[in-house]
């Protein structure tokens, strides 16, 4: 189920908010801008599933999405846990890149077609982190500072949109917030 935890950005021991109320979490993103929905989920899905199986099963919602936003190039990406050799360096370098504070000139909308992932806004003074799972699209608007983290053990499939074919650029501040903050295994510790 989807999480929100709200702390002000500079006491990240103090919880200001923590929620699975869907319905507290789209109006909480909402005043952020953010827009937060659920999608009813594909399922059958192959474990080893194709960026082009995944945009198949989901062509309907995608192109709803698409139309509505105007994104002209989308794409699928999925990192599934291996115990083949190089598959942990490729799994750090990965979640590496996205866990420094960085913005987009672009909107970043992403589905969860299956696992999960946490993006932490740093919005009016707090940082809002949202565990998007399996169903859950999150669109996050452009310029908004944030940072993504998917755990080192990362276990994903998703669906990404935008408005041109460059598709991710990050714009990153240089800030070191982010490692103040709950990483992706501490919020889900338990929960799987």
């Amino acid at each position: 189920m989807t999480l929100l935890t709200v702390w002000p950005d500079d006491r990240p021991d103090e919880i200001a908010l923590r929620t699975e109320d869907p319905a507290v979490i789209t109006a909480e993103l909402g005043r952020l801008g953010v827009r937060f929905e659920r999608w009813d989920l594909v399922a059958d899905l192959p474990r080893e599933v194709t960026p082009e199986q995944v945009l198949a099963a989901y062509e309907e919602q995608i192109g709803k999405v698409s139309a509505a936003e105007g994104y002209t190039f989308v794409d699928a990406v999925r990192m599934t846990p291996s115990d083949e050799p190089g598959w942990a360096a490729e799994a750090a370098e990965a979640r590496q890149k996205f866990l420094a504070e960085h913005t987009h000139d672009d909107d970043e909308d992403r589905f969860f077609a299956r696992g999960s992932g946490v993006f932490y806004l740093h919005v009016g003074g707090r940082v809002h982190a949202v565990l998007c799972e399996a169903g859950d699209l999150l669109s996050v608007p452009a310029n908004t500072t944030h940072w993504f983290d998917m755990g080192t053990r990362p276990d994903y499939v998703s669906v990404r949109f935008f408005h041109d074919d460059g598709g991710w650029v990050g714009n990153f501040t240089g800030a070191t917030l982010a490692g103040d903050f709950p990483d992706f295994d501490a919020l889900t510790a338990g929960r799987y």
